[in-house]
């Protein structure tokens, strides 16, 4: 039996990050998301806030031409950014959790608390043919109600286990692990993301029901002292060597 792939969206947020600061045109995020596919990556992600503080929608309307791999647009559950969406109709839309003083996304959507407020924008995306993800904690109440609503897709944030180290991070990691198979179990397809590192990517990549990976800050980081293209290409390297590792056939 052939062993799955396990795909790689990087998230180009922070080469934005970086042009913003001196609101100029250069470090130019679709470049980056250019040379991103030539180096493995299966997908592009870009986070549209409200507050445009890195991706703009100049930059949304070009990926959605010129991209050759799928574009996974995360937004936040609003009228503008849902109308955004169904104007450019990327491959996917992972609905975030957003507030105005954070400085990255902290934590996962409460799927089981804004389950209302969140149905009709489930339902316009899936009806415009756009894959509907929920950014989520790896947790089985969030994970019912992502059933609940239909989304096709739940992608597990990975930053509590990225930020903790011993048995903490072991506790975490197991979290991870129940909640892919848990959601596995109940037909939703299971991402992950969110902090993820080449010293901690390995743990993640290697479980069996992960069909995909977002990761951006640190490639970015990373970017910096080796290049894209090779730090892109070490993560890819690390994700197919951890996938490796585990029995063909696995689910």
């Amino acid at each position: 039996m052939k062993r799955d792939h396990l795909r790689l969206g990087v998230n180009i947020d922070h080469v934005a990050t970086i042009r913003n600061a001196r609101g100029i045109r250069h470090p130019d995020p679709v470049r980056a998301a250019g040379l991103a596919v030539k180096a493995g990556a299966d997908g592009i992600t870009a986070h549209l806030r409200e507050d445009r503080r890195h991706i703009s929608d100049e930059d949304i309307a070009t990926l959605s031409d010129v991209l050759t791999v799928p574009l996974n647009l995360e937004v936040a559950a609003t009228d503008e950014m849902l109308e955004i969406a169904l104007r450019h109709k990327p491959h996917a839309c992972c609905l975030v959790p957003e507030k105005r003083q954070e400085v990255t996304t902290e934590g996962g959507l409460d799927v089981a608390g804004l389950h209302d407020h969140l149905a009709p924008y489930v339902q316009s995306l899936a009806k415009a043919g756009i894959r509907v993800s929920l950014f989520i904690d790896p947790d089985e109440e969030q994970l019912r109600a992502a059933k609940s609503l239909g989304a096709p897709v739940a992608e597990l944030h990975t930053g509590a286990y990225c930020e903790v180290s011993g048995e903490a991070q072991l506790h975490e990691l197991e979290r991870i692990r129940r909640a892919a198979r848990f959601g596995a179990g109940l037909g939703i397809e299971m991402h992950a993301g969110h902090g993820l590192a080449y010293d901690t990517v390995g743990a993640v990549a290697a479980i069996p029901e992960l069909k995909e990976l977002n990761i951006g800050h640190f490639l970015i980081g990373e970017a910096i002292f080796h290049g894209l293209e090779v730090s892109i290409a070490e993560m890819r390297r690390l994700m197919d060597e951890a996938r490796a590792s585990q029995p063909v056939g696995r689910s």
